[in-house]
């Protein structure tokens, strides 16, 4: 480095090492053993570029930055690869002896996938340490074998290098001159030491890796190219040749050209270190677009104070609320038969709740789920509600009680200012709807008018009940301490028993009140840019309602995919991902689901069965596509359960400081897709919580009828107060 003037710089450095390493990765290779005479101490079972960057760091006079540790054999194919394409099999026969060659993938065990090829390090020198080479060596093999640094170790190795062939001649000499078959019987003392005679004969190489190649490549004649390097092949004067000749003797049916690597193994390691040095910095760019979702302590922490927006919220804003009163939330049911609806997304659904009270609860469910085509959903609300109202119909007719005029309870998991136990004024759609002239209005009032026009049965709608609320209340049955609700499934959002004193809009002080949080709104005010990141910006930007629920769009089923397709788009035009080709398909907006995400980071998918799911998206991956594809969907699955356990903690957080308590214990009764399906949200979402509200020992209690069971249970409830009330 200091000839050429380059000491100042930091250079990718290729690490030619030519022995047995155990190798995981490009630049990792840890020692399994010493060959060739050395024995340097503290060195095997260590990882050689770590020793040698230790090493440079104690120097301390440059730097440098091994990008690749490379096999001789490698080196040499790849140098003498660089001239001829075909070359892919590399061989050393010098002091020591090796080989590599190009496999398939798909016959590695050890590696997932089944395209394309890995190159092999077969560290043939070790052949034979098994015993299966014990009928070919001769009582002079073993002799040097005895005498060797590492006994039992590289057999075929001491059969066929050079290092050994030279003190195999003089053994036989030494016999041979014994028994008065040479030099009339005078053994010299230069025939007596070791390592005197050199390398001049060797024995011709069965190798059988070019057999393997055209097996692997089903082809009746195969031709390639061996690169060739070392002193003994070089300098010998017979041994090429008879080398060759054994070669074609053995494979006949194959065409191999031997090409001799006049650069030396160092160009090839310099050429891998170039491709290192390429694949490192396209993994450097893909952990740079992905850092931003990787949220830090201190930014869930701030995330955390969302408690005083929440505050302000209940203060302010009378259109992000859904006031339940206590009584509500008390085990006061009156017996009988209630019908529950449950809309919040594109499937929506009807229940008939049977409750029966006493010394035995009960709760006999039966329901039915149907579809919500997206022109109902983007259409007009007469059509939406003239839809539901079918739908119930269908129910009705199916359960034989259309003549029944039975108490409904309707779970409406969209934003309203909720004056009463049943009305219900939508504040803005969300996840998706858009049908007209229902922002403002009561839609409990749009149900009835649908109802009426119907004219095939009556109902009595009770209650209108957010999804979060008929969790709570759900869990809250079999589990008296939920006080809290938790949606997360195509949507996002919470719900909480408040202390009265604390809801200003409220008269009195005492008791409690339930309130609908409607996090998703979180961030709406701009609390939340620092961390949103670009793609963020893109999915909300081609949203139907741009600008609003920011907090639900970074953590929420219905986004999460659309989410995870704009990083696939811009990693692709970078060049990281399909070979650069953005398909038709991944221009598809929502072609992504969420689902892809539980099914592509399930454990118990290989790499093959992530491409098979990338190839049904019409995406053709290889396995390195599909290893940065599982990456972004972990990076983006995982903040969205961060920000969702951040949220979490300020609630509970705010309970328990709200009820003057050191430490709280506390339920919340949970529900959506997201937390049910994805093999990790919940876990991450619950870990989260503990660190962020350590106060506060949190229970999540998952609900395993839904919210609709919640919403009969309140609107039975409702029954029971009303009629107290009419009796008095």
């Amino acid at each position: 480095m200091e000839k050429h003037n380059i000491k100042d710089k930091k250079l990718p450095v290729g690490f030619t090492f030519s022995f047995p390493c155990q190798q995981t990765k490009l630049d990792e290779g840890v020692l399994i053993t010493w060959t060739k005479r050395f024995k340097a101490s503290g060195v095997e079972g260590m990882d050689v570029v770590k020793l040698l960057s230790k090493a440079i760091k104690k120097r301390g006079n440059y730097d440098a930055e091994i990008m690749a540790v490379v096999n001789d054999t490698v080196g040499t194919m790849m140098t003498c690869g660089f001239d001829d394409q075909r070359c892919e099999v590399g061989i050393i026969i010098g002091t020591g002896t090796n080989a590599c060659y190009m496999e398939e993938l798909r016959n590695i065990d050890l590696v997932e996938g089944d395209e394309g090829r890995m190159c092999v390090n077969t560290e043939w020198g070790a052949f034979g340490d098994d015993g299966r080479l014990e009928d070919i060596r001769t009582e002079f093999d073993r002799e040097i074998d005895r005498g060797s640094l590492n006994p039992g170790k590289q057999l075929f190795e001491k059969m066929v290098s050079g290092m050994y062939l030279g003190e195999l001649v003089r053994l036989i000499l030494v016999k041979m001159a014994r028994e008065g078959l040479l030099f009339e019987g005078r053994i010299t003392p230069e025939l007596l030491t070791r390592g005197k005679f050199e390398t001049k004969h060797i024995s011709a190489i069965e190798k059988r890796g070019c057999q393997r190649l055209k097996e692997n490549k089903g082809m009746t004649r195969l031709r390639t190219t061996i690169g060739i390097d070392g002193s003994l092949y070089k300098m010998h004067p017979q041994y090429a040749r008879r080398l060759h000749k054994t070669v074609r003797r053995l494979v006949p049916d194959i065409d191999v050209r031997f090409l001799l690597s006049e650069s030396g193994s160092g160009k090839g390691a310099a050429m891998v270190t170039a491709v290192a040095y390429r694949l490192a910095e396209h993994s450097r760019q893909i952990a740079e677009i992905l850092s931003e979702f990787r949220l830090t302590t201190e930014q869930l922490l701030e995330v955390r104070t969302v408690r005083w927006e929440m505050r302000y919220k209940m203060a302010f804003q009378r259109t992000h609320r859904t006031l339940l009163p206590s009584k509500c939330c008390q085990p006061l049911f009156k017996n009988g038969d209630f019908l529950a609806l449950d809309l919040g997304g594109t499937n929506f659904r009807v229940l008939l709740v049977k409750i029966r009270s006493g010394k035995r609860r009960t709760v006999e469910m039966h329901n039915k789920i149907y579809a919500i085509p997206l022109e109902v959903m983007q259409g007009t609300g007469e059509e939406l509600f003239d839809h539901i109202v079918q739908c119930i119909s269908d129910f009705l007719d199916y359960m034989g009680m259309k003549n029944t005029r039975l108490p409904l309870g309707f779970t409406f998991s969209f934003p309203c200012q909720q004056t009463s136990l049943d009305a219900g004024i939508l504040v803005t759609w969300t996840k998706g709807f858009k049908a007209t002239d229902c922002e403002g209005e009561d839609v409990v009032g749009l149900l009835r008018e649908a109802i009426k026009r119907r004219e095939e049965f009556d109902l009595d709608v009770v209650a209108i009940v957010n999804d979060t609320v008929g969790t709570m209340m759900t869990c809250a049955y079999e589990e008296p301490t939920c006080q809290v609700g938790l949606i997360a499934g195509t949507g996002s959002n919470a719900c909480y028993m408040e202390e009265m004193k604390n809801v200003e809009m409220i008269d009195g002080e005492k008791g409690q009140m339930c309130v609908n949080m409607e996090w998703g709104a979180f961030g709406d005010n701009g609390c939340l840019d620092d961390i949103r990141t670009e793609y963020d910006r893109m999915v909300d930007d081609f949203s139907l309602n741009p600008g609003k629920q920011r907090y639900e769009k970074m953590c929420s089923g219905m986004y999460l995919g659309e989410i995870v397709r704009n990083i696939l788009i811009d990693m692709t035009k970078r060049g990281f991902l399909f070979r650069g080709q953005i398909s038709e398909t991944l221009k598809t907006r929502g072609i992504f689901e969420t689902k892809f995400l539980s099914q592509i980071e399930s454990d118990r998918l290989a790499l093959l069965q992530v491409r098979s799911i990338l190839q049904h998206l019409g995406l053709d991956s290889t396995c390195d596509d599909s290893i940065i594809v599982k990456e972004v969907c972990g990076t983006v699955s995982r903040r969205a359960a961060q920000l969702c356990g951040a949220g979490m903690a300020a609630v509970v957080d705010k309970i328990r400081e709200n009820r003057g308590l050191d430490h709280l214990n506390i339920t919340v009764g949970v529900d959506g897709t997201l937390y049910k399906l994805h093999p990790h949200f919940s876990k991450i979402m619950h870990q989260t919580v503990k660190e962020l509200a350590p106060q506060c020992n949190v229970n999540f209690l998952l609900s395993e009828d839904g919210s609709g069971k919640g919403a009969a249970l309140i609107t039975a409830v409702g029954c029971r107060l009303r009629q107290e009330l009419n009796n008095k």
